[in-house]
């Protein structure tokens, strides 16, 4: 006869997992590159759809801050850094990391289309800050502290490139 284990205080499997504090991924998180992959999609597309895209503002040190924060944010949502960070501390962190994303990218995709019907400042805006919220979620749900850091210069350097680059197309 089966009898129901219980791992911690009454709880079932997954949820004793999670309080055991072992729901991490490894060395890497397989979520964390399908969410990267389907931020990255409708960047791509607008690169290749729009060959003649020229950027009016360019302060050096600001464009380098937000790729760096970008770079760094997309490398650690996929890769632990070493720092056996990388989990959640509950099962509600992981479902506002798994439900929040999902919001956050179905936002973006949507703004995304509009922004491919009609380019405006706002949507490109909103974009910025819908990117800086989905690594910043990331980072907080799954108490990764070099990824909120790089969250945090991602949003700094890249919103700022944004704010002042009205997007010009060459005719």
């Amino acid at each position: 006869m089966l009898t129901n284990l219980s791992l911690i205080g009454g709880s079932d499997g997954p949820t004793s997992i999670f309080l055991a504090g072992k729901m991490n991924f490894g060395w890497m998180n397989v979520f964390g590159l399908i969410i990267i992959v389907l931020f990255l999609i409708p960047n791509i597309i607008y690169r290749v759809k729009v060959k003649n895209y020229q950027k009016l503002y360019a302060n050096k040190f600001m464009k380098i801050l937000g790729q760096i924060g970008q770079y760094g944010c997309m490398f650690l949502m996929v890769f632990d850094f070493g720092m056996g960070e990388l989990g959640f501390g509950s099962i509600e962190a992981f479902l506002v990391y798994a439900f929040g994303n999902i919001i956050l990218l179905i936002f973006y995709w949507i703004l995304w289309m509009l922004y491919f019907i009609k380019e405006a400042y706002w949507k490109k805006i909103t974009l910025a800050v819908i990117g800086t919220c989905l690594f910043l979620l990331s980072g907080i749900t799954m108490m990764y502290t070099l990824l909120i850091i790089f969250g945090i210069i991602f949003g700094i350097g890249h919103i700022y490139i944004v704010s002042k680059n009205k997007p010009k197309l060459k005719e």
